[in-house]
């Protein structure tokens, strides 16, 4: 690990003009993704900003019945609030099926967001990884590419977005609030705030040098049956193949939301209105312009059946 200077904020304003005051700058809380890709030296920044003592922990009602958390509230806390897992059962079962307690009990809400790709080539510092050292190219492409993306991919990367909680925050159209360097803050659409890998792998989200989020907001109940269903090579503690998030309501329309195929949470507002007509026709929306390898072409008939399984079981 390199060396680092180090600084605890007084204030989210404070700590996103702190980031741009020292370029290359992290910002710090449970560390379960930077501090492993500090060690590796894939991560190098010259400068940590703590924020766990920002008060941003809480969660509480909005004006109009949503739910507004905090950004260092636990993995561990959110999935366990009552609130959480009456109204927005996707959310805490997404949760509940990440990582390990140890790590839900230290992994914060805007850092489950941020976290980076699992791609065995990006922690592979001997090879060649456009997310890593942009315009060095991208070995996973002709390499192995079993879990990587099916979808939304590009000539510079193949890489797959590991969070499970993110797929349910995109299901529920959850919204990030975050602060800027000079104090103004604003509102990001979670459909918005990650993007796909284009030309710039590198660049994963819409945030902008220095800018801070505060907090995840997430609207009125949608009621329904929430599933939340991870195939993966082991039962725990491994990254999902595929994944389906779905929100399914009595006469049969609802949303679903996919993790695992695309470097990004995976939605497409005209395959909820395919919902009725069962899981072909939802997967055919969802997945239109695929591009598979031959080692992870199994991703696409995988988020059909997945996908049926979970319709039978909002069916009862």
């Amino acid at each position: 690990m390199r060396p680092f200077t180090y600084e605890r904020a007084g204030s989210p304003a404070e700590a996103a003009a702190a980031a741009a005051r020292n370029p290359g700058a992290k910002f710090i809380a449970g560390g379960t993704n930077l501090l492993d890709l500090m060690k590796l030296e894939i991560e190098t920044p010259a400068h940590l900003i703590d924020v766990n003592g920002l008060s941003l922990d809480r969660m509480e009602a909005t004006p109009d019945g949503g739910l507004r958390i905090g950004a260092l509230v636990r993995n561990t806390d959110l999935a366990a609030d009552e609130r959480v897992r009456r109204d927005y059962g996707l959310l805490s079962r997404a949760l509940l099926a990440g990582a390990s307690g140890q790590l839900r009990n230290k992994a914060t809400t805007a850092g489950n967001l941020l976290q980076r790709t699992r791609c065995p080539y990006f922690y592979d510092t001997a090879q060649p990884c456009n997310k890593r050292q942009p315009g060095s190219g991208c070995a996973a492409i002709g390499g192995f590419s079993r879990q990587l993306a099916v979808i939304g991919g590009s000539e510079s990367c193949i890489a797959t977005h590991p969070s499970d909680m993110a797929v349910a925050m995109l299901a529920l159209d959850a919204t990030v609030e975050t602060v800027r360097p000079d104090g103004a803050t604003r509102a990001i659409p979670i459909a918005d705030f990650h993007r796909l890998p284009g030309d710039t792998p590198h660049i994963e989200t819409s945030l902008e040098p220095g800018e801070l989020i505060t907090a995840v907001t997430l609207p009125q109940p949608l009621g329904g049956t929430h599933i939340y269903r991870k195939v993966r090579d082991r039962a725990s503690y491994a990254f999902a193949l595929v994944a389906v998030g779905a929100v399914v309501q009595p006469d049969g329309s609802g949303r679903v939301a996919l993790g695992g195929v695309a470097h990004k949470p995976w939605r497409v507002a005209e395959a909820d209105a395919e919902l009725p007509k069962g899981a072909r026709a939802v997967t055919t929306r969802l997945l239109a312009g695929a591009a598979p390898t031959p080692e992870n072409a199994f991703k696409l008939p995988l988020v059909e059946r997945t996908l049926g399984s979970v319709l039978a079981e909002a069916k009862g």
